[in-house]
């Protein structure tokens, strides 16, 4: 047989098994995966390498605009889809799953229009979409959402905080409930807006604005409490849920025990809650500014019961969360210096990073092994999000998305060699083993020997089917 690409000699590892296997490719699909292959048109000696799958990151901003009440209006993200998807590749990702917002009082397909055109002609890997849905009237109940769905927007998101954003109870189980009519999955940013704001109004009137003061403004049990309130708005409907960035052991105990109820709730978290804490946001010059996300780092407490939870099982996928503003007077800091915590764009970048981070943290320093790095950041996320088995995983018949890592490659990470438009990384300095070196997007070389190899615009849009972890359960009421 003849193939397009052979990569040959590599360790492949896939979410299940690790072998010593070469993989074969024809038409941007695998299509053989043997011992020894020979016939191809083109050789990629991957010996003393890892084969893995491409990386999928479905937890990213890009080229989003912003609403007001959001303490980002005014800070426009510096990152599109063609440098968004160029750092992702160059960190070993194939995949991204951003989000098309849709602002209050405007339509949810005009915001999905909108996104397309943002991102055809810029992408050089392949994307879906996560919608926001923050203004459910009953249009888009009852008329918009189905029909995205169906058009393979299959996974929405909704807020329990900001003021542009955040749903009511009620209207949280209005989209859960159409969610359920349509075998989408939901996502959910878990955070009790009224205490957080109310903390914050009497942090900021007794003078305290420091960037460290975004984290007493939102202590673990306002996540914590959301995440409850969020699982039982999911049981009562009877969906599966996605609680993202999780950043401690609190809502994780959460997730655990609606498990233990039989009930399908999936955990994410991210690289900032495994390596940062409370303590970098505290830094002279406004320099703390560069970690605040929400929620925010936590401590070292919650990193270990967040490592706990990667490695037994609990979490379930790791995804970056990328928010790329510039640390500058037009970006987090769009007030200029001194600007209050309540003012400085939440979010940080890590596309880039995410792999490589839980590389070296995870599969170097033995807390998990390659399978389940595999599982964490491609197979499940492609599972969860409908995009299995052509994404996710090295198997006959899957796109030919794969990277090859030198797993001894030791690196220290500098914003200067990253390759998004953000001016900053808040892991500068950190030293790591393992990075991607070769990157494949369906077969063609996207990333090789630290050069880009693709064009912008080869990124194609992937419907989403229905999530593998929708098992409706029949709710904890007799509503439908």
């Amino acid at each position: 047989m003849t193939f397009d690409l052979v990569i040959s000699g590599g360790t492949v590892a896939t979410a299940a098994d690790v072998v010593r296997a070469d993989v074969g490719i024809v038409g941007g699909r695998v299509v053989a995966i043997a011992e020894r292959l020979r016939g191809g048109t083109r050789t990629v000696d991957a010996g003393g390498r890892l084969v893995l799958p491409g990386g999928i990151d479905a937890h990213c901003h890009l080229d989003q605009p912003q609403a007001p009440g959001l303490a980002s209006k005014g800070a426009a993200m510096a990152d599109g889809f063609r440098s968004g998807s160029i750092s992702a590749a160059f960190g070993g990702t194939t995949t991204i799953v951003p989000f098309c917002v849709q602002h209050r009082g405007g339509s949810v397909t005009a915001a999905v229009a909108d996104y397309h055109r943002r991102a055809e002609g810029e992408a050089v890997i392949d994307y879906a979409f996560h919608l926001i849905v923050s203004d459910p009237t009953p249009a888009v109940l009852g008329q918009e959402l189905p029909a995205l769905i169906r058009r393979g927007h299959a996974s929405l998101k909704v807020y329990m905080t900001y003021e542009a954003l955040h749903l009511s109870d009620r209207q949280i189980l209005d989209v859960l409930a159409t969610a359920r009519e349509e075998r989408a999955i939901v996502l959910v940013h878990a955070e009790n807006h009224e205490v957080l704001t109310w903390l914050a109004e009497r942090l900021e009137a007794s003078g305290r604005t420091a960037p460290k003061e975004h984290a007493a403004s939102r202590p673990l049990p306002v996540e914590r409490e959301a995440t409850h309130r969020a699982v039982t708005l999911a049981e009562v409907v009877g969906v599966p849920l996605v609680v993202v960035h999780i950043s401690g052991g609190e809502p994780l105990e959460e997730v655990r025990r609606a498990r233990a109820r039989g009930l399908t709730v999936i955990a994410e978290t991210c690289p900032q809650y495994l390596m940062l804490t409370a303590a970098d946001l505290d830094l002279p010059d406004m320099e703390g500014a560069k970690a605040m996300c929400s929620p925010p780092p936590r401590d070292t407490a919650a990193q270990a019961a967040l490592w706990r939870g990667i490695e037994d099982g609990t979490v379930d996928i790791v995804n970056s969360d990328h928010a790329p503003y510039r640390f500058d007077a037009g970006g987090k800091l769009r007030g200029g210096p001194g600007t209050s915590f309540r003012g400085i764009a939440n979010g940080l970048p890590g596309l880039e990073t995410r792999l490589p981070i839980l590389f070296s943290e995870g599969v170097v320093k033995g807390r998990i092994d390659l399978q389940r790095f595999v599982a964490l950041t491609a197979t499940n996320n492609a599972k969860f999000y409908g995009l299995h088995p052509r994404k996710g995983t090295i198997a006959v018949g899957a796109d030919a998305d794969v990277a090859i890592w030198d797993p001894e490659k030791r690196v220290t990470i500098r914003n200067a060699d990253l390759h998004h438009a953000v001016d900053y990384t808040p892991f500068e300095g950190l030293e790591i083993q393992g990075w991607p070196e070769t990157v494949l997007s369906r077969g063609e070389v996207v990333v090789e020997a630290g050069a880009l190899k693709a064009q912008p615009g080869r990124g194609r849009f992937l419907e989403q089917r229905t999530s593998s972890a929708y098992r409706p359960q029949g709710g904890a009421s007799s509503w439908t």
